[in-house]
């Protein structure tokens, strides 16, 4: 399946950026994910129409309220996950 990887970089964590992607992935019918990831950025990874990824990535630019996005690197990858909905995920430290 072909997914959508991003890594968000900037003030995204301690302000609910999780959630906010949460719900605005779910809000262009989006399936995969969303982390922090320990140096201080958010990864995810998105799968669904062309328009509606390119929605979500356009919305990452800004972000949710109180986060500050500096830059986003994304790429087109070949997944072998099975997603069905869109969650936010958890690190085990």
């Amino acid at each position: 399946m072909k997914m959508t990887h991003v890594i968000v970089e900037g003030h995204v964590q301690g302000v609910f950026f999780r959630s906010y992607t949460e719900r605005q992935a779910s809000l262009l019918n989006l399936n995969g994910w969303v982390r922090n990831i320990g140096n201080g950025t958010v990864e995810a990874m998105f799968a669904g129409a062309d328009k509606d990824v390119a929605a979500m990535l356009e919305w990452l630019k800004i972000g949710s309220p109180g986060s500050r996005v500096d830059n986003l690197r994304v790429e087109t990858v070949d997944s072998d996950e099975k997603v069905t909905s869109f969650e936010v995920r958890y690190n085990h430290h």
